[in-house]
């Protein structure tokens, strides 16, 4: 798949988060407006990597068989080695690890440009200082690796695009009875427990969205049974519990055309705010200033704490109040108010 007359394609080593890679999307669109024309890959886990089938400017998506955490070395390495042949004359790593780095050395791709971190510096070529990690906001940081070093741009809003007969496949799928705007519940968060708004809470939501004529949609992968099910069972009114039953694409398809949805900081937020829906996203754990939903219409629930944003996976207090504070009432006022 070498690319016509001398132009060599760009190979980006991408997220395994679902969100990550959503704004992995801003990167792609910043490439293409510098050199129109020259082909981008994406290489990424299975989990991500649908998504990435969705980036518009994405030419080819290509697999790490590797799960989320698997160190792989040797696999990366043979990985990389299978695609010497393809001509990619430049190699854009998005995550820190030192084994994000393999793939493009073994390829030998002969510029790769990353982050520092995890001692991988001599495996590329333009190793960049990654002193504001924990401050910027992740698309910046994305789109900064596009650019040569120093130069600054307003990176664009991360947009996705349904892959042809998409929608149509789900909605036959998953057709929804009734009549009435649809709210999607995405209970889930990847990330861990301190970023989950509690389920009964979304329940109570749930409730008063039915009760007020919309049709509920839950969304979320198979980890989030339990939570859909504490949503069906408490809030007494009528849901169509989607959880584990979607695939990514389906529920992104879903999720594009719902009226509002209303999220954790999760991966399927950000696929929603990439589809610029209405949009209402709770914060726990994480930070709105770093990861912001990229809709226009996204309107934001958080509490403002000492002790948040902690960035930790389960609270530290045991105690969960940045998000056990926060009612079913405001967020269902702050959805009706995002439409107006």
């Amino acid at each position: 798949m070498r690319a016509h007359g001398s132009v060599s394609p760009v190979l980006i080593v991408g997220p395994s988060w679902v969100g990550d890679m959503v704004m992995a999307a801003s990167l792609v669109e910043v490439l293409r407006m510098r050199e129109p024309g020259r082909p981008i890959d994406m290489m990424a886990p299975s989990a991500a990597l649908p998504v990435a089938r969705m980036i518009p400017g994405v030419r080819r998506t290509i697999p790490l068989g590797l799960a989320h955490g698997e160190l792989g070395l040797l696999a990366r390495w043979k990985a990389g080695r299978a695609l010497r042949a393809e001509g990619y004359g430049k190699a854009i790593i998005l995550p820190r690890a030192f084994k994000a780095a393999i793939p493009p050395l073994a390829a030998g791709i002969p510029e790769r440009v990353g982050y520092q971190g995890e001692l991988r510096s001599p495996l590329l070529t333009d190793a960049r200082p990654d002193t504001n990690r924990k401050t910027a906001r992740t698309i910046e940081r994305f789109v900064a690796l596009g650019l040569p070093k120093g130069v600054k741009a307003v990176s664009p809003r991360p947009h996705l695009i349904m892959p042809d007969g998409a929608l149509d496949q789900a909605l036959a799928k998953f057709p929804l009875e009734g009549a009435g705007p649809v709210m999607a519940l995405c209970p889930g968060a990847e990330y861990g427990p301190a970023k989950r708004w509690p389920a009964e809470k979304f329940a109570q939501l749930a409730r008063l969205a039915v009760l007020h004529g919309y049709r509920v949609r839950i969304f979320g992968s198979p980890k989030d049974a339990e939570a859909a099910q504490i949503i069906a069972e408490q809030s007494g009114v009528p849901v169509d519990n989607l959880v584990g039953r979607t695939s990514l694409i389906d529920a992104a398809a879903l999720l594009s055309i719902a009226d509002v949805v209303i999220s954790n900081d999760s991966g399927l937020m950000h696929i929603a705010g990439a589809f610029d829906r209405r949009l209402v996203v709770i914060y726990g754990a994480s930070s709105e200033l770093m990861t912001p939903p990229a809709s226009p219409q996204a309107r934001i629930v958080s509490r403002e704490l000492d002790c948040r944003p902690c960035h930790k996976r389960e609270c530290p207090l045991g105690t969960l109040a940045c998000l056990e504070n926060i009612s079913a009432e405001e967020v269902f006022k702050v959805a009706e108010q995002s439409g107006q």
